[in-house]
């Protein structure tokens, strides 16, 4: 039976927390009115989660929350707080707290809350605990993380902090920079987690205009006048399964809201509708960007990152794990030459060199173009130096990316669409398939280039 803390001067909810827990036969609680006491009490006792009211007098929850903290106390502690309050519940779990409840408290929310904080802090002890020489054999779901090769220790280990998490039921946020692997890991935790056999849904926030997105994502009500009719949406074709949302920081602040909820207790509302519906999904979100950086602070909800932060993944650029470039490039290559039709033994000393010292900017998709080009331009057996583009070598001797130069989008666009052209010696399909967009569509958006062939 989990063991929790309650900390309210106020009796009668502390009664009431009290008799609720005891009638469920899944918590033991013990209950604290004076907040003088706790500091005594947590010296002597451990708990498996604590609730805790912001608003007490003598000595706040604030104050006692900074304590536990200071001393390296991890218990998980959900904050009580009235609803005008959630300013201070949101600095709460910026200190630490594991998630924040306004009164009146839902006893199922409740519940949804306590198992997950409790859950949340064995996984993380488990992860904490994972020896410093893993191995990708001593995976247990092996073969989930086939398409993310590596030589890094440390992917290794994420690879087994990803697996721990996939064995659980909580929600995951991955972040990255663009081009990393963030969907290929997702893929890999639903490959290992208990969902694997039910649907993995890709749904990118930035797909559909915002005012679009919430009866795209979470489903359309037939309104009342009958010019709406009633529709699901991506949320609930993943039924059973996990359910991936890309870029979430192009999300809405409202539809952040709606996520939170969702994430959780697994409630939500269709559009047009206000009754509340059960989601059965594991939810794992991404973005490109580090949200807790200042320039988001009033475009993404500090409530909503601090809940993300708790079951985080960042997965680090190419960059940061150069021993992968090679066993990336020689993976790559293969691919490419069979879907070329070619018979490439490999690359040049030279060639290799230069891959492992560029920077890619654009991660691993960088690395699959530049691959890929090399072998459409390659003669030979062997991918030489000259097969690559001019700008790695370039890039290279002159320290880096050229200085930059604010410029018309569409002026960007059509010179990126060029140089992928010319690169892949006019092959529209080859082209057109590494920029993902039809030969047509490459076609419109350099139609001046083309007028003049």
């Amino acid at each position: 039976m989990r063991k929790v803390l309650i900390i309210d001067d106020d009796v009668a909810v502390t009664n009431y927390f009290m008799v609720f827990l005891v009638q469920t036969d899944l918590f033991e609680p013990t209950v604290v009115n004076d907040s003088r006491e706790v500091e005594r009490l947590l010296a002597r006792k451990t708990f498996d989660a604590v609730m805790l009211d912001m608003d007490m007098p003598n000595v706040s929850g604030m104050d006692i929350l900074r304590s536990m903290r200071a001393r390296g106390d991890t218990t998980p502690v959900v904050v009580l707080t009235g609803v005008s309050d959630v300013d201070l519940a949101v600095r709460a779990m910026k200190l630490g707290a594991f998630d924040y409840l306004t009164k009146p408290v839902d006893d199922q929310n409740l519940l949804d809350v306590l198992e997950s904080a409790i859950e949340t802090r064995a996984l993380h002890e488990t992860i904490d605990r994972l020896p410093n020489d893993l191995t990708r054999q001593d995976l247990a779901h092996e073969a989930a993380f086939t398409h993310l090769p590596t030589r890094e220790d440390g992917m290794i280990r994420l690879f087994h902090q990803a697996e721990k998490l996939a064995a659980s039921n909580v929600s995951i946020f991955i972040w990255g920079e663009s081009g990393s692997g963030k969907e290929m890991l997702a893929r890999a935790i639903h490959a290992a987690s208990p969902r694997h056999d039910w649907p993995f849904v890709v749904v990118e926030a930035d797909s559909r205009d915002p005012d679009e997105f919430p009866a795209f994502f979470f489903g359309q009500a037939r309104d009342w006048s009958g010019a709406r009719e009633e529709s699901p949406g991506l949320l609930e074709r993943a039924d059973n399964g996990t359910l991936f949302l890309n870029h979430i920081d192009a999300l809405t602040l409202p539809v952040q809201v709606r996520l939170k909820r969702l994430l959780q207790n697994g409630e939500y509302y269709r559009e047009s509708s206000t009754v509340i519906r059960k989601a059965n999904v594991r939810t794992i979100v991404s973005s490109m960007h580090d949200l807790t950086r200042p320039e988001y602070a009033g475009r993404f909800s500090r409530d909503l990152l601090y809940h993300l932060m708790i079951n985080s993944i960042r997965i680090p650029p190419l960059r940061e794990r150069r021993r992968d470039i090679p066993l990336l490039a020689e993976l790559f290559l293969k691919e490419e030459s069979e879907r070329a039709g070619k018979t490439i033994e490999g690359f040049s000393p030279e060639c290799m060199e230069l891959l492992e010292t560029y920077s890619y900017p654009d991660n691993v998709q960088e690395l699959v173009t530049i691959v890929a080009g090399a072998v459409a331009n390659a003669d030979g057996e062997t991918i030489t130096a000259d097969s690559l583009p001019t700008y790695i070598r370039e890039r290279i001797e002159g320290g880096g990316a050229p200085a930059f130069t604010p410029r018309r989008l569409d002026e960007v666009v059509r010179e990126h669409v060029r140089d992928t052209l010319a690169y892949f010696g006019r092959q529209r399909e080859a082209a057109a398939q590494v920029l993902g967009i039809t030969p047509a569509e490459m076609d419109r958006i350099i139609a001046e280039d083309l007028a003049e062939e």
